[in-house]
């Protein structure tokens, strides 16, 4: 328990710091944290780790934006946010069945463009400020509000933070059961 409250503070903590350096805006494990919690944990219950974090990182984000910034998020929101982590707990379930590097890679890879898709597209459906044309909605998946980064900037972010906190996830859990002597990715192991 003490793990998952640590990946829980840790997470959220990471995660509302980024508000405070918009360039690492959603640079965050969470995402990673969900497909590779999915891939890897055994115990169930730490999928909820970081649904946990997220929840907790959008109350104060949520906060933040509507002070500083006159930007609010609906509960609509955050169910689409919610709903995008759940689709990265499936990934994560599919690429158990099948683990090889190739599969961790798509995974990470497919939540990512899933989250910027999904996301985004909601944006631009509920936003007064964009056009409700392909026009609006390209505006939507790369400009984004002038009073934010570019949206690509947001999506470089969670492609970056997704593919390398996986891929140190995958690391430290390949290394560990290698050290107890389960095969790894490869099959081969060190005991």
């Amino acid at each position: 328990m003490a793990f998952a409250l640590f990946l829980i503070l840790g997470s959220a903590a990471w995660r509302v710091a980024a508000v405070y350096v918009p360039e690492m805006s959603n640079f965050a494990p969470l995402m990673a944290l969900t497909f590779c919690g999915a891939v890897y944990f055994r115990d169930r219950r730490l999928w909820l780790v970081p649904f946990a974090a997220l929840l907790l990182s959008d109350l104060y984000i949520d906060w933040h934006y509507a002070t500083h910034l006159g930007y609010t998020w609906g509960a609509g929101d955050a169910v689409i946010r919610l709903a995008c982590f759940a689709a990265g707990l499936g990934l994560g379930r599919l690429v158990a069945a099948r683990r090889s590097w190739l599969n961790l890679f798509s995974g990470a890879l497919g939540g990512s463009l899933l989250f910027y898709l999904v996301t985004n597209t909601s944006v631009w459906a509920g936003d007064p400020f964009y056009a409700k044309t392909a026009a609006g909605w390209w505006q939507a998946m790369t400009i984004g509000h002038p009073e934010f980064q570019p949206t690509l900037v947001f999506f470089r972010n969670t492609l970056l933070s997704d593919l390398g906190f996986a891929a140190a996830f995958v690391a430290v859990m390949e290394w560990s059961g290698r050290r107890a002597g389960q095969p790894g990715l490869l099959g081969r192991t060190t005991a």
